[in-house]
């Protein structure tokens, strides 16, 4: 995954600092957690750090990637270090910052299949990260500390904030949502959670609070989703220009009166001399996360030593000071300090909105970030699925710990509850499989894929599937005809393609393929590739149920879709991983494996 080493005997040519030297992660991570825990003066006193004035041999170049927000007060630092000559182990550091959005290096990382030209990387949060090692396996990092804080906020417009109170009135997160509601006083906008963190942590924010309020929660919040998805924005930047310009709440109805932004665009906006009028910001008193800009080595094992000491060094120097003076400067707050009235003025808070002591406390775990992407993937664009379920004889197989239950009827339980994530306007259908299921075909069509909402029959597609679902049984000497039924359906789910809806083929399978007489997997990924299409995208998400199952075998078959393959040890989890697959697809495009 990593650069390649600069021969031994290759002089230097100005991009490296000399010959790159593998080294196990932990040497560089151990410093990394010294260097910042013990600060600049232990530092120097042991010889990792240098602070001589005058250069000493060649630089130091280290590439770092940067979030959009934060880049330009990098920047800023890097240069200063290189016209000051600030330098590690006598060397020169030349630092160069690209900012790059964060789902984009995200993606990238994840895939791992282009190397990285960068060695650092410090996106806005940590959930990049997670998503990195939640989307496969990819290019790994090294967390090595946090740069700069940003509490997630609603800015409105000043007649927004009025009808909305402020600075008197608070709220909780539940409440600004019902403000910004189809019945609500403002117009809200948000950028895409599956993009940005900040429309993520306050979707997610609002799930959480709005989960106190009894058994409508989930229809609440989708119903908050679903209106966000009206004035969703591709980037945090572009919230800002969607704000209407001027104080005027009866203004052009395609511009926003509030958005939830981060502190420090609030911040950046109120600072900008371009005349357009201040953003005032509500805090939710029932706690507000915040951006935590963590500071990774990307592919730490492929750095240099003076490399990794010179990525140590800048760390280091982006907590002294001087550097933490121009991050204020810029709009963030840091970690263990109190943001001063003034600042918090700046970015437009007042008293008494509750916006000293905004700690992370109560902050969405990973699982409600996850479960919450999946929500906005399946209620933004809706589904149509196409479900395909191994009813072999092996899924009669007891589930350790669950005895009696088996494979396939704890398979069934968890679809049943998947179901119930779905809303009226998906699409899901179903098939089962077994050999000599159907004559000579593998397979079965059960129940013809259409909207959950739709009447059929007397009753609705929802109900005729949940009994599908519960009456599905397994053949007892049938064996696994994987190969020819996931053809069959894939060649189906293409040919009934919806435009404007998530499609996918769902296979589950607790096992290879047995079917002797079948396509061969090779001639199966052959016909899999001629027959995806990026321009009517259908991804496989095939998921190996039970220890005994081939997840390489079902990955291989269903990247050939741009899809993924999963396993699960417990049939219970299938549901859980449905939602990671949507998930997946509606963050990068394109799911990645898991393991």
């Amino acid at each position: 995954m990593g650069r390649h080493s600069l021969p031994d005997d290759e002089a230097p040519d100005g991009s490296r600092s000399g010959p790159r030297v593998r080294r196990r992660t932990v040497v560089v991570a151990t410093v990394l957690v010294l260097a910042v825990a013990a600060g600049t003066g232990v530092a120097a006193r042991s010889g990792l750090l240098s602070f001589a004035k005058s250069c000493e041999g060649s630089a130091v170049h280290l590439d770092l990637v940067a979030s959009p927000d934060i880049a330009p007060s990098v920047r800023e630092i890097a240069d200063r270090a290189r016209r000051e000559k600030i330098t590690s182990d006598g060397q020169c550091m030349d630092i160069r910052v690209t900012a790059r959005e964060n789902h984009q290096v995200a993606r990238e990382l994840a895939e791992g299949r282009v190397k990285p030209d960068y060695e650092l990387w410090l996106p806005d949060s940590g959930v990049w990260a997670e998503r990195v090692k939640a989307l496969g396996d990819g290019v790994p990092l090294t967390p090595a500390g946090n740069v700069a804080l940003s509490p997630v906020v609603l800015a409105a417009v000043q007649s927004a904030g009025t009808t909305l109170g402020w600075p008197e009135k608070t709220y909780t997160w539940a409440e600004l949502a019902a403000a910004g509601g189809a019945q609500g006083a403002v117009r809200l906008g948000a950028a895409d959670p599956a993009r940005s963190t900040t429309g993520l942590l306050a979707l997610a924010s609002i799930s959480q609070s709005v989960a106190t309020e009894g058994p409508d929660a989930d229809t609440k919040v989708a119903a908050t989703a679903k209106l966000l998805s009206q004035r969703v924005s591709a980037a945090d930047s572009q919230v800002v220009r969607t704000l209407a310009p001027d104080d005027s709440s009866n203004g052009d109805s395609r511009r926003n009166q509030a958005a939830f932004l981060s502190e420090q665009a609030a911040f950046a906006h109120n600072s900008a001399a371009d005349g357009a009028r201040d953003l005032e910001l509500f805090y939710p008193e029932d706690g507000t996360p915040q951006l935590d800009y963590p500071y990774n080595l990307v592919d730490e094992s492929e750095l240099s030593t003076d490399e990794g000491r010179a990525a140590t060094r800048f760390l280091v120097l982006l907590g002294e000071a001087e550097s933490q003076q121009t991050l204020r400067s810029h709009g963030f707050r840091l970690a263990g300090e109190k943001a001063a009235e003034s600042f918090v003025h700046t970015a437009g808070g007042r008293d008494p909105q509750p916006y000293a002591n905004q700690a992370a406390a109560g902050a969405p775990s990973s699982d409600a970030l996850q479960e919450t992407l999946g929500m906005w993937t399946i209620t933004v664009q809706s589904a149509r699925l196409t479900t395909v379920v191994d009813v072999s004889g092996s899924m009669q197989s007891p589930v350790p710990g669950r005895e009696p239950d088996s494979r396939l009827d704890v398979t069934k339980a968890s679809l049943l509850q998947a179901l119930d994530q779905f809303t009226p306007e998906d699409e899901i259908g179903l098939w089962e499989f077994a050999t000599g299921l159907d004559g000579a075909h593998d397979y079965r069509k059960l129940v013809a894929t259409a909207r959950l909402g739709a009447r059929v029959d007397g009753g609705t597609q929802r109900a005729r599937l949940s009994k599908a679902f519960k009456a599905l049984a397994a053949v007892p000497n049938g064996s696994t005809g994987l190969y020819d039924t996931t053809l069959a359906a894939y060649k189906e789910a293409r040919e009934t393609y919806v435009k404007g809806k998530f499609n996918a083929l769902v296979v589950l399978t607790d096992g290879s393929n047995q079917d002797q007489f079948s396509i061969s997997r090779s001639a199966l990924i052959s016909e899999l590739r001629t027959l995806s299409d990026t321009e009517r995208p259908v991804p496989l998400i095939a998921i190996a149920v039970g220890p005994d199952a081939d997840r390489r075998e079902v990955d291989q078959i269903a990247r050939a879709t741009g899809g993924a393959g999963y396993q699960v040890t417990d049939p219970a989890e299938i549901q859980a991983v449905i939602l990671k697959a949507i998930m997946a697809v509606g963050q990068t495009g394109q799911p990645s494996a898991q393991n």
